[in-house]
Order: C-alpha cells, then structure tokens, then sequence
C-alpha cells in the first residue's frame, strides 16, 4: 500500500504539470516507456540496483528518453532513482491514466466475478453501472473463483455488492428477525 501512496504522489504531480502544459498524452508515452524499462527483469535491475553509478543510470535514462521534448520525463526518471523509487514506475502510470480518464469524465469500475465475462456481459455490465454511477464507465473485470455467483463491483469510494453471498446473507439477516 505505501507504494501505491507514493505513485499517487508522483502522478498527481505529473498530472497538474501535464495538465497545466496541455502534454498528457506525451506524458502517457514517456511514462509508459518508464514503467516498460522498470517492469523489464534487466533495465529495472540496472536502474534500482545499488551498485550501479547513478551517473550510469541518468545515461540509460538519456538513451530511453532522448528527445528535448522528453526532459521533465527525464527529470522525472532522474529523481525516481536518485530516491530509489524508480520501482514505482508501472503503478504511477496506472494512478496517472487513472487521473486523465477521470478528468475526461471517466469512472473506472474494478468488477470481480465468479468466472470471467462474455463481451456481451462486459456490456450490460458497464451500462447498468453507467446508469447507477452517472459517468461513463471504463471497465476493469476480474476473476475471483472464491466468489459463488454475482458480482461485485468497485467506482471510486462506492461498492456495489451483487455476489450470490451478499444476497445469502441478507435473507439470513431478514430470516434472522
């Protein structure tokens, strides 16, 4: 959970710096090419690792982000390592796509189910939230075979619990009265 905290940190700044210079969807590139390097078994040793000159990695982050239009990225990269958070790359990209679809009106969903959905169900799905939430819906489905039947879904602060063990225990709840 601590990384998560300081990705949203970083991203939220990126995304005022971002948004202030109308540059997110370069920022999307640079971050994305970023999170790639630190999420490769190689690069992101080489670019964590202790033994490593810093002066070393500020070179490979020069090679990654090479053109004058990349600089703040690379400010960014250089401070990342400097502070030993290079690491947080790939959850920083997510906090921030997450930050540029809400801008655009966006409301992410994390829906888990029993099995996985059809693309028709992903639909209904989406549009019944849609119509609960108010937003537009991007969906982010996910597997849990620990759950019966149902669903169970996550927009922002709000949960909605439609799983079959809600339901038992609601009826266990009124028949409890």
């Amino acid at each position: 959970m601590a990384i998560r905290g300081v990705a949203k940190r970083y991203a939220q700044a990126v995304f005022d710096l971002a948004t202030e210079n109308g540059t997110q969807e370069q920022w999307l590139a640079d971050l994305t090419t970023l999170a790639n390097a630190a999420s490769d078994r190689v690069v992101g040793e080489f670019l964590t690792s202790p033994n490593v000159p810093e002066q070393a990695k500020r070179a490979a982050i020069d090679r990654l982000l090479p053109s004058e239009a990349q600089k703040y990225a690379r400010n960014l990269a250089y401070l990342l390592v400097q502070r030993r958070r290079f690491s947080t790359l790939p959850e920083l990209l997510d906090v921030f796509g997450d930050l540029i679809l809400e801008a655009r009106g966006i409301a992410i969903a994390d829906v888990t189910t029993a099995v996985e959905l059809t693309a028709a169900e992903r639909e209904q799905v989406r549009a019944q939230l849609q119509q609960i939430v108010g937003k537009e819906i991007e969906l982010r489905a996910t597997t849990d075979p620990d759950l019966i039947g149902g669903l169970i879904a996550r927009v922002g602060d709000r949960l909605i619990d439609a799983s079959v063990a809600a339901q038992l225990q609601q009826m266990r709840a009124q028949l409890a009265r």
